[in-house]
């Protein structure tokens, strides 16, 4: 059964699975039970002869549709695949639900090949209607159908699956799915059968919707019946001595056809139905363009189509370095640089500094400098495949990082309180305005205390932490005290030792 549709044999069986479901009411006869156990054999028979269907049409599409035309086929493919595994996921629940049924069943008696407890009215009831997973199943078929419907999209129109969990009329009224199927007084075997059933119908549902999205590659794309004259340059600025290409073509054009295309008079060679137009840069200046194409009609006439004036510009070779924060370069911190240059792609540039190093690439660069002075950033480009050619090149000046500002207690001059002063243990170095994160530590100073009618304590520290000693004569500072840091040292990232402005403070 490979068709997606249902066979009279199916249809004969699902109707015979009803009125066997009817009887239920009355009595469950082992006759009754040997008919349901025939319709689950007749299911997945018909399941397995579907499954080959479907991987036999797989196999076919594989080996011709998907080798021919695979930029058309791959997508069909995988969406085709994507409706097998939605029903092979609600077939593994179904798969899991079986198990749980047969083992609550006492498994499968090896004389009659069904569940040992086939007649039982309760297992079905107790695990499908108590436990809720007749809920959850219900829930899962109708994603599944509306899942496979989604994928056909507008071919979804008059598509009817037996894939579905409707509630079954009786008697003028209506019961509700889960308990019509697996509720009070359905047989274990009879619960079977309808797992079987559903397994059936997701297959086929699957074997519809993938026959109907396989087959979407033969139909036809598009009548062409509108044509423009198209041009396309990989770009409009050239450097001078180098080549301005673009292609000309008409769109939708046939590849086995040959038309006739010229730009400004001269013709073009013609491959696959595209014209290449290439012509020489060696002035520089903007210049325009128009390419003709002449196409032959199947009744032996001709149609002239014309592209819109494509201009470009031919210029000297140029490149742009700019800094990211200062016009100067620092000794001691990465100095972020961007580079571009117009007309090439920033991946193709290449830049190196002189008097120091450049790392970086696609337009972002970080120079290191060593000496105060001048460096110079030099800029080279991949002007054509296999040549490169220097854009040009940009001097900086290069200075040393401006001396920092030596604080305590936040402080570089002033008055504070003398318990703030009491309570700091540290000298600090600060950079202000400056765009650059620099570091700089204190190495050594000196501190003086002058209080009032008192003679001056010094006490000299290295490092940039109070020393001991300081400790003992900052906890003497009482209001009227002068505290004095001098001869203080600090180290930056360039390496390099700073005397910086000494501080004092007065405590009040």
């Amino acid at each position: 059964m490979a068709g997606g549709k249902q066979t009279p044999r199916q249809r004969m069986i699902g109707i015979l699975y009803l009125v066997l479901l009817g009887l239920i009411a009355l009595n469950v006869p082992d006759s009754l039970l040997d008919a349901f156990k025939n319709i689950t054999d007749s299911l997945d028979q018909s399941r397995t002869n579907v499954t080959t269907g479907i991987q036999n049409t797989y196999s076919a599409f594989e080996q011709t549709k998907l080798k021919e035309q695979p930029e058309r086929a791959k997508p069909i493919y995988d969406k085709a695949k994507q409706a097998s595994a939605i029903a092979e996921s609600l077939n593994s629940y179904v798969e899991s639900l079986k198990a749980k049924l047969i083992q609550a069943g006492g498994g499968i008696n090896q004389e009659t090949g069904d569940v040992e407890a086939r007649d039982d009215l309760d297992v079905s009831p107790r695990i499908m209607i108590n436990e809720k997973n007749a809920e959850t199943l219900k829930s899962k078929v109708q994603e599944t159908r509306t899942k496979l419907l989604a994928l056909l999209g507008e071919d979804a129109a008059g598509v009817n699956f037996s894939l579905n969990t409707a509630d079954l009329k009786k008697n003028g009224g209506t019961k509700k799915w889960e308990q019509a199927y697996f509720g009070d007084g359905i047989p274990l075997g009879a619960a079977l059968t309808t797992l079987a059933k559903i397994q059936a119908d997701a297959k086929n549902a699957e074997n519809e919707v993938v026959k109907k999205l396989l087959g979407k590659v033969d139909q036809a794309v598009v009548n062409l019946d509108k044509f423009a004259a198209v041009a396309v340059a990989p770009t409009s600025y050239v450097i001078a001595g180098q080549p301005y290409t673009a292609e000309v073509f008409l769109t939708a054009s046939d590849s086995k056809s040959s038309p006739s295309i010229t730009v400004n008079g001269s013709r073009l060679s013609v491959q696959d139905g595209k014209g290449k137009y290439t012509t020489g840069t060696s002035r520089e200046g903007f210049y325009t363009w128009v390419g003709t194409i002449t196409v032959k009609q199947t009744d032996g006439t001709t149609k002239t189509y014309k592209t819109p004036p494509q201009t470009y510009q031919v210029a000297k070779p140029s490149a742009v370095v700019s800094p990211d924060k200062m016009n100067v370069l620092y000794i001691g911190v990465p100095n972020p640089i961007s580079v571009s240059a117009p007309g090439i792609a920033k991946e193709k540039l290449r830049v190196s500094i002189d008097g120091g190093s450049v790392s970086g690439s696609s337009g972002k660069y970080t120079a290191t400098v060593r000496s105060i002075g001048t460096a110079t950033v030099t800029v080279s480009g991949e002007v054509a495949p296999g040549k490169t050619q220097v854009l040009g090149s940009t001097v900086f000046r290069v200075k040393r990082i401006p001396d920092p500002k030596a604080m305590f207690a936040g402080k570089s001059s002033g008055s504070t309180s003398a318990a703030n002063i009491r309570g700091q243990d540290r000298l600090f170095a600060r950079l202000e305005n400056f765009e650059f994160d620099a570091k700089f530590n204190v190495t050594r100073f000196s501190l003086l205390l002058a209080k009032p009618r008192q003679d001056v304590i010094k006490v000299t520290s290295t490092g940039g932490t109070v020393s001991p000693q300081m400790r003992a004569a900052l906890n003497t500072v009482t209001p009227g005290t002068k505290v004095i840091f001098t001869d203080i040292i600090a180290v930056g990232p360039d390496g390099s030792q700073r005397g910086l402005d000494d501080i004092v403070i007065s405590a009040n």
